[in-house]
């Protein structure tokens, strides 16, 4: 289960380090601008009404539909390194003998618990989630300690699996048919989809295809994905709509996840209540796969001893400056659009993920420039647990209890500036703190 170790592990799926100093310091840098960096830009855009303010304020923001702000590369670069990740803590299992079926049932658990916390960032601890919680994590707790369950195979961790898909969908079933006039049991309000959920599933997926299969067929299966999700939209769409149409109303993605999916989706019709959108619904996962392997494919060239750095460097720049000038193109006929998660959005957050990898791999690891760099460590050690933490601590209470006295003597208009930098502080040191006590979040 989700629990903290007073160890060297990371919330990067796995105890054993990445040996990347550099992977640690990415992730912080992405999890940096949501955790309160984002609202710096925003109170300075605000509060200067300034030209340059006003436009880096804004691609912290995510546009509407189509179209690319800096602010949608924070999801898909988290899915990226938690690629890279898999290469080096997956990898280094998979040479010390650990069988295929032990490592898949791991990557299914961290799979159910990631969908899990999804659940409870989305809806807080409602009778529903609870319900569904328990009977998820006592199923898992009991069969692991079934010997008669003991995982020998790939196909005693599938046996798991489906046991656990009986128990939830049978949970599921009692919430929906005790609810009756109830509201403790009702699923309607429940919103499934969620940010750790995508992440949780693409992982999962994505480690499966490591498994499972060599790097060529690892090549295949991602331009496979996102290809087959291009054709399936391209050539369908919601009853009612033309073929090809990519509307929150009438793409196929959104009718599937309206069709399928139970509880409330993130984006209603508009003046209603009624499920229209979701930007993580289940259906745009798929591409999302690709997101996933693309980032274990650059961890197996990084891990891989009999290639130079410069080579490392140069195959990670050309292929992400390749892949954002196909994404351009291919924008043209497939937009742009992380609520989707288009095939054109792979290739463009995945090129800038390559270029970003490249960047601190170069100066942190290559030419060993680390200090700088600490910063974002310390919150990169800690990613998920900064990510929810919001749901479960006020730190604008906190925030204002210590600081509200500078914003005070600031005064109007920079107190809001100055106010979400203490904001930033507060919650790096509590990182910081976890940091130095070796405290992690390990799932």
């Amino acid at each position: 289960m989700a629990k903290t170790k007073t160890a060297q592990a990371t919330d990067d799926f796995d105890a054993a380090p990445t040996r990347l100093y550099s992977l640690d310091a990415l992730r912080g840098f992405d999890m940096f601008w949501i955790m309160g960096a984002d609202e710096i830009l925003h109170s300075l855009r605000d509060t200067t009404h300034s030209t340059f303010w006003t436009v880096i304020g804004n691609q912290f923001e995510h546009p509407d539909w189509n179209g690319f702000h800096a602010y949608d590369m924070i999801f898909p670069l988290f899915l990226f390194m938690a690629g890279v990740s898999t290469a080096f803590s997956v990898g280094r299992e998979l040479e010390k003998g650990v069988s295929h079926g032990q490592l898949l049932w791991r990557v299914i658990k961290r799979a159910l618990i990631l969908v899990l916390l999804g659940l409870i960032v989305n809806n807080g601890l409602q009778m529903p989630v609870v319900f569904l919680i328990f009977f998820v994590m006592a199923t898992i707790f009991i069969i692991d300690r079934q010997t008669k369950f003991a995982v020998k195979s790939t196909l005693s961790a599938v046996f798991r699996l489906l046991i656990i898909v009986v128990v939830v969908m049978a949970a599921y079933y009692a919430c929906y048919n005790l609810a009756g006039d109830s509201k403790f049991l009702q699923v309607t309000n429940i919103r499934f989809p969620s940010v750790l959920g995508r992440i949780g599933i693409a992982y999962m997926f994505a480690n499966i295809i490591f498994l499972y299969s060599k790097e060529l067929w690892q090549m295949v299966w991602f331009w496979g994905f996102i290809i087959g999700y291009y054709l399936l939209l391209k050539f369908t769409s919601a009853p009612g709509f033309h073929a090809g149409d990519l509307t929150p109303e009438g793409n196929f993605a959104s009718y599937a996840d309206r069709t399928v999916l139970p509880g409330h989706l993130y984006v209603p019709y508009p003046g209603t209540k009624i499920n229209m959108h979701d930007p993580e619904g289940l259906f745009s996962t798929i591409p999302a796969i690709s997101t996933g392997l693309l980032g274990i494919l650059t961890g197996s060239l990084l891990k891989n001893r009999q290639v130079t750095h410069e080579v490392k460097l140069l195959r990670m720049t050309l292929i992400g400056i390749i892949f954002i000038l196909l994404s351009l193109v291919w924008n043209m006929d497939f937009p742009i659009n992380k609520n989707l998660w288009s095939s054109s959005f792979v290739l463009l957050v995945g090129g800038i993920s390559l270029l970003l990898m490249s960047l601190f791999y170069w100066v942190i690891d290559v030419l060993g420039y680390k200090k700088w760099a600490f910063f974002f460590k310390v919150i990169g050690m800690n990613s998920i647990l900064i990510y929810i933490s919001g749901h479960f601590i006020s730190w604008g209470f906190a925030n204002r209890s210590l600081f509200g006295w500078l914003g005070q003597w600031i005064g109007n208009p920079y107190n809001a500036v100055i106010m979400a930098i203490t904001f930033v502080i507060i919650k790096w040191l509590f990182l910081r703190y976890l940091y130095e006590k070796k405290t992690f979040l390990r799932v």
